[in-house]
């Protein structure tokens, strides 16, 4: 760092004598107009200057200007690759930008506006500053539409004006001239007007001196008269044919209902682009469908036309295999799964996906217990269907929202020294989103896990499970045989700026209602049992919200908050270990290692049962994260983390973990660091450090290492692929 700063000195090394090195480009006005942005006009600027990292250091500059003027030397070439040559001002660009800048001010309606360049040298630097004075906006006036076809005239008289865009006294914009033209357009294309484009639309201004208001007339004129149609022609559709597009293989590996089923451009109907739209969404999202091609041909001396679809599909079953590393509290292992996969079983694009996984890990240091290493097993089965499967839907929503329906199977075997452990799981569910709609929805009609424990070894049972003085409620419920039958609904919007995903489940209720009605006993505890098998009961839910704001190319900020809150009511007292909440790791608070934090103030003291006792029925996660790009694949990001857990009740094995509004402040703990980011395109690969500034599971000087830090105790490393949030 400190050779960069030297080099920062010298950032002017290689600026020739009589340029300048652009530093610093801003963009101001003169008076404020609530419908222009300054910091979006800094991109009709030509010349940005070089790049900042976390827009303060110029540190790509700086490693430039560290290279010598010997290419020979590799150090030299190193240098000048990995950093950024200098920007030097070009007044041509300056003056290009002038006029972008001015021109995309006459858009807004500002036509009077001016923009001046100002610039600041000091020595070999420069610092330019675009100065906007948009004056006083134009209105519309008066909207006139001139359509000189009657039968078009006809047609979009319906559609005034309730949803015409241009209307009087709005403040003038070229943007809302093009909304216009895209708009009637968009109607005359899904009307049948196959050959309509948007430069039959032209608009007449006239403006009535100084008023500032201006009236405007929209002309939709007939084709060219060097055309051969002398009127715009409204076709229908003729026939639709469906034909193969593998070069080796003529059979669509299609049934013909699902072709239909996908297609919305119909015989008889008027053309439609939107329809067209919407059939090739529909076929792209058939698994084993790689290209579409639709083509219309038009009939001689008629207003017909043919439609071909034309589709290529892939082979229908694949196989894969994945390795992978683990590393469970420093107990190191390997993992491996193949998966099978048939994308169309029934010939409908039905996907068909069977993994087999197994995993080993090696086990040190257990006193008591068997010599025995950590083996997993597992087989899944999922099958899709990439459309509703349902009784009670009508055709027309099944074909108004793409849907998928889900069937999956689970076997899962553990064994460790202390227990053997299986899960076998079941569920049905519902994924759909409307079209052309950013919102997507999953209805978990049905999940059912059954966990069962054949084998507890006695020394554990000893030491945890039977100790009359620990009384563990939380550790004895999650090593006992559990019945989880639950329901979900599931709700995420995202737009590339703001992202939200909410979750409702419960469990047990039908469970518990058919048991009060069919009068079964209570066992010892006081709960109802299905075939001597306790059943689950709660109502959990969580909601996210992640909102991104971009403040230039290379740099983001992004906050983000998370809560969470589930209930364990009638015939449970504590949230199955899965359902339950964890804090720490790396999508969560960062200055803790994964289930290391919390619940409140709660302070762990046997490391071989706390990943079961911090755990807790609610969660609040708030983060802030700057996110730069540093140079190449690279990026960087510093972080703000906050947030904790707890319980809901008052378990007293979890000493300080419950909840309350008068200690809920101090219970919050506070993390930050910094983290590198490697974009692979396909994937992130992620490094971050996170220190503790706010531990709420300490007094007096510990509680606070942001004041007191200590790195061997306040750090914690994380390694994920993906962004946290």
């Amino acid at each position: 760092m400190a050779v960069l700063l030297l080099a920062s000195c010298s950032v002017t090394k290689y600026v020739p004598d009589g340029m300048y090195l652009l530093d610093d480009v801003k963009v101001t006005m003169t008076e404020k107009h609530s419908d222009i942005n300054t910091s979006k006009l800094k991109n009709y600027v030509r010349q940005k200057g070089n790049s900042r990292w976390f827009s303060a250091f110029k540190l790509p500059l700086a490693a430039y200007s560290l290279s010598g003027k010997d290419s020979a030397r590799w150090i030299n070439r190193a240098l000048k690759s990995m950093g950024e040559a200098p920007v030097l001002f070009d007044s041509l660009q300056a003056g290009l930008s002038v006029a972008d800048l001015r021109q995309e001010l006459h858009n807004k309606g500002y036509y009077d506006a001016q923009v001046f360049l100002r610039t600041k040298t000091r020595g070999k630097r420069l610092d330019a500053t675009y100065v906007l004075s948009p004056g006083a906006p134009y209105y519309i006036g008066k909207v006139t539409y001139q359509i000189e076809d009657s039968l078009i005239r006809q047609l979009l008289r319906k559609d005034l004006p309730e949803n015409q865009v241009l209307k009087s006294g709005n403040k003038f914009s070229v943007n809302d001239l093009n909304a216009e033209r895209n708009r009637i357009t968009q109607k005359l294309n899904d009307s049948g007007y196959f050959r309509f484009h948007k430069e039959f639309i032209r608009f007449l201004a006239d403006s009535t001196g100084s008023s500032h208001i201006i009236d405007l007339t929209l002309v939709l004129s007939q084709p060219p008269s060097d055309s051969s149609e002398v009127s715009h022609i409204r076709y229908r559709v003729g026939d639709v044919t469906f034909s193969s597009g593998n070069p080796a293989d003529t059979t669509i590996h299609l049934r013909r209902k699902v072709l239909q089923e996908s297609t919305y451009i119909e015989q008889g109907n008027y053309y439609s682009t939107t329809a067209l739209q919407n059939t090739y969404n529909h076929f792209s999202r058939l698994g084993n469908v790689r290209y579409t091609n639709i083509s219309f041909t038009e009939h001689p001396d008629t207003a017909l036309l043919d439609c071909n679809i034309q589709i290529q599909t892939s082979k229908p079953s694949t196989i894969s295999f994945q390795p992978e590393g683990t590393n469970t509290a420093g107990d190191l292992g390997a993992a491996a799964s193949i998966t099978y996969q048939n994308r169309n079983l029934f010939r409908g694009a039905e996907n068909l996906a069977v993994e087999l996984r197994g995993a080993y890990e090696a086990i040190r240091g257990l006193e008591g217990y068997r010599n025995q290493d950590f083996v997993e097993y597992s087989i899944e089965s999922r099958l899709t269907f990439p459309r509703f499967i349902s009784p009670f839907l009508s055709s027309s929503l099944r074909r108004s929202i793409n849907a998928t329906s889900e069937v999956s199977l689970l076997y899962d075997l553990q064994d460790r020294p202390e227990f053997h452990r299986r899960l076998l799981s079941a569920a049905w569910r519902y994924k759909w989103r409307p079209q052309l709609h950013r919102d997507q929805y999953q209805l978990d009609l049905i999940d059912l896990n059954y966990v069962f424990m054949p084998w507890i070894s006695e020394t554990f049972h000893r030491q945890y499970l039977d100790d009359v003085s620990s009384r563990n409620a939380i550790l004895r419920y999650n090593y006992e045989d559990l019945f989880i039958m639950k329901m979900g609904f599931g709700y995420a919007y995202n737009n590339g700026r703001i992202a939200l995903k909410t979750n409702i489940e419960t469990s047990g209720n039908l469970l518990s209602l058919g048991s009060q009605v069919f009068g079964s006993d209570k066992d010892q505890d006081g709960h109802y049992r299905l075939f001597d098998i306790a059943f689950a009961q709660y109502v959990k839910g969580d909601i996210d919200f992640t909102r991104s704001i971009q403040l230039d190319y290379d740099n983001q900020i992004v906050f983000h908050v998370g809560f969470g809150i589930a209930w364990p009511y009638g015939n449970s007292t504590v949230l199955p270990f899965e359902k339950r909440y964890f804090a720490g790791g790396a999508n969560s608070v960062r200055g803790w290692s994964v289930r290391s934090l919390g619940p409140g103030k709660f302070k762990g003291n046997d490391g071989r049962i706390d990943f079961i006792n911090q755990t807790g029925d609610m969660k609040l996660d708030m983060n802030l994260e700057y996110r730069a790009h540093l140079f190449w694949k690279l990026g960087g990001a510093l972080f703000v983390d906050a947030g904790n857990i707890w319980t809901l009740r008052d378990y007293k094995d979890q000493p300080g973990g419950q909840f309350s509004l008068k200690d809920f402040p101090s219970q919050i703990a506070v993390g930050y660091g910094f983290g590198l980011r490697f974009n692979f395109d396909y994937f992130i690969v992620r490094f971050d450090l996170g220190m503790k500034a706010v531990n709420p599971a300490y007094d007096e000087e510990e509680h606070y290492p942001l004041l007191h830090p200590r790195f061997s105790r306040d750090y914690a490393f994380h390694f994920a692929v993906g962004l946290p949030f």
